[in-house]
């Protein structure tokens, strides 16, 4: 085969080589990321108000209450 045939091949063999790798890169670094949230996440779990609630006498979102002399 001559080389002007080969040569493009090779070279879409080299680009796809490329690619493929740079792809586990990225999925090696989300999957990280990942690992680290949920470790994350867990760790801080007992300090989540939406996992375990807000006292009732330190809730900011709660109704004001009126006044009941009047």
């Amino acid at each position: 085969l001559p080389i002007c045939s080969v040569f493009p091949f090779m070279k879409n063999v080299a680009d796809s080589m490329d690619f493929d790798s740079s792809l586990q890169r990225l999925l090696m670094r989300v999957s990280q990321a990942a690992a680290e949230l949920q470790q994350y996440c867990m760790q801080n779990a007992c300090k989540d108000a939406l996992l375990v609630g807000v006292p009732a006498g330190s809730n900011p979102f709660r109704e004001p209450r009126s006044c009941a002399l009047l």
